[in-house]
């Protein structure tokens, strides 16, 4: 009668085990989602945007002008859209950022010094809709220099942000500033 028992115990555990099993792969563990959490999204940025000055002996320009209030007031990236942005005084002249209030922003200056990096033998430059920059990366972002108009302009994008804005921009251009000749 022990014999009978212990067997009949045996075969319950193994029904019980197998039905666990059964139930974890109709239903899932619920782990997933453990193994992988989802990251919080990041805080909002609240108040104006602050920029460092930097050298614009042209920000004044008429080009400047023409350019600067044309900027859209949104501009596209790749997961959001960034609206135009107030700036932190005192703001630099001639100068716009973009952002979704999650994320570092996108900026435009114009009346730029001419890039260091921009010489008669610089090879990477870029056509975006017919208007020719010069990409010079950084840490988390890139600045793209504006080589063939009568101003220099820096459009700098993080890299989440995508090629949306840089397109924007391009068009803007390509209807503002006119082409200076090779």
């Amino acid at each position: 009668m022990d014999r009978t028992r212990v067997v009949i115990a045996a075969g319950l555990a193994v029904v019980l085990i197998v039905g666990v099993i059964i139930v974890s792969l109709v239903f899932g563990s619920g782990n997933d989602q453990a193994a992988q959490p989802e990251t919080p999204p990041a805080p909002l940025r609240t108040g104006p945007v602050p920029l460092v000055p930097v050298p614009a002996p042209a920000a004044a320009s008429a080009d400047c002008a023409t350019l600067i209030q044309q900027v859209p007031a949104t501009l596209q990236a790749d997961k959001a859209v960034l609206t135009k942005a107030a700036l932190a005084e005192p703001a630099p002249p001639a100068s716009v950022a973009w952002t979704d209030q999650r994320s570092d922003p996108v900026v435009l200056r114009c009346g730029l010094e001419k890039p260091a990096e921009l010489t008669p033998t610089t090879q990477n430059l870029r056509a975006i809709d017919g208007v020719s920059w010069l990409p010079v990366e950084g840490p988390g972002s890139t600045t793209w220099y504006l080589a063939d108009r009568p101003v220099y302009v820096a459009l700098t994008i993080p890299a989440a942000a995508g090629t949306g804005p840089l397109q924007d921009i391009s068009t803007l251009v390509t209807k503002t500033l006119p082409k200076e000749p090779s």
